[in-house]
């Protein structure tokens, strides 16, 4: 397919990332679509009149021949979401966009991906908070993902150089211009070390609605969303929610009950929507990442000499999978109040972890 035609397909008029998906899988390639008349337009799902109309005007691709000339000059990769280098987790979000736009030197396929958001207006607590994240972060091999805002962003960027992680802002514009103004040295440094993304073209302006979209690839692109310091209002939370939507991992620190930066931390932890972390260290071993843990060992030797039989066969079933507690209490044969007793009793014995939507595993 031709890069003209697939830029040309995302600025018809009415055509998003799905229905875009539509015509491709309708007609196969981007050029079919344009070479289509109106009748076969009209048989594919979603398409109308106005819609069709627009594709037959060919107005698109003298638009999509002027982005084009940009792109080239200015290096720019652009990642069509059926190629192999396309971000594989995101692809799997059902409202993936049809085209990235990417300068940069990171893997956006790396093995570990990791997204860090919260508030423009980051505290001391916020601040400290994030820098030691990214500090853990460091030996784990990973990339981080944010999206070039002021504060907890920023903050995630900078640290994320200053300890050689490679980061990669998420713009709700295009690359023909950096938001906020200010941040446009530590761009300079990230594009080495790094990247910038966008689904935006060149000459699109950072429109307010354009952030809520630039949020969910924040969320779809990494493995794990981290919500350091937020309000009840703003854009982490709204990241959280787009990554429980994609069955994606969201944990968050908490505050103090009467911090405003920290309602929204509190508020996803509450709600169940995200996973509380203490402590940096907690993010790597929920996760999985701790080089001991990932050791294979015989797990009857870490366990207490004394067992219960009910204890003794919760470990059993745990130690081929994570199961739910509604998993447990049906194979196990125990009504859940007595088998809540029995997982707490094992918690607090460091046999097993409780994760969130109250899935339980081997320690």
């Amino acid at each position: 397919m031709s890069l003209i035609h697939k830029i040309a397909l995302s600025l018809i008029k009415g055509v998003g990332p799905m229905l875009a998906k539509n015509l491709l899988i309708h007609f196969g390639t981007a050029e079919a679509v344009f070479a289509a008349d109106k009748n076969q337009l009209l048989k594919t799902e979603g398409i109308g009149e106005k819609i069709a109309n627009a594709i037959l005007q060919h107005n698109a691709i003298e638009k999509a021949q002027t982005h084009i000339e940009f792109i080239e000059k200015n290096n720019i990769e652009v990642l069509f979401y059926a190629d192999d280098n396309y971000p594989k987790r995101l692809r799997n979000c059902y409202d993936a966009p049809l085209l990235l736009y990417y300068k940069g030197t990171a893997n956006l396929n790396h093995t570990r991906i990791v997204s860090i958001v919260g508030t423009r207006k980051a505290t001391n607590y916020g601040k400290q908070l994030c820098k030691q994240l990214v500090e853990t972060l460091q030996p784990y091999n990973v990339v981080v993902m944010s999206g070039l805002a002021h504060g907890i962003d920023a903050i995630a960027h900078k640290e994320s150089l200053n300890n050689d992680i490679p980061t990669v802002g998420v713009l709700g514009h295009g690359l023909d211009r950096i938001y906020p103004a200010i941040h446009k040295e530590l761009t300079k440094k990230m594009v080495h070390n790094g990247g910038l993304l966008t689904e935006f073209l060149p000459g699109t302006s950072p429109d307010r609605e354009n952030f809520p979209k630039r949020n969910r690839i924040i969320a779809g692109i990494a493995d794990v969303t981290i919500v350091v310091e937020a309000s009840l209002k703003g854009g982490a939370l709204i990241t959280a929610e787009i990554a429980n939507s994609y069955n994606k991992d969201v944990y968050a620190f908490p505050g103090r009950t009467n911090d405003e930066f920290s309602a929204g931390c509190n508020f996803l932890i509450k709600t169940n929507r995200a996973g509380l972390i203490n402590d940096p260290k907690d993010l790597i071993y929920y996760l999985g990442w701790d080089d001991e843990k990932l050791k294979k060992v015989d797990i009857q030797a870490q366990l207490p000499l004394h067992l219960t039989p009910d204890e003794q066969k919760i470990v059993n079933m745990l130690s081929q999978t994570a199961l739910s507690i509604d998993e447990l209490a049906l194979k196990a044969d125990l009504p859940q109040s007595k088998l809540a007793i029995v997982l707490l009793t094992l918690e607090m014995q460091g046999v097993l972890v409780s994760l969130p939507g109250k899935i339980y595993k081997l320690s």
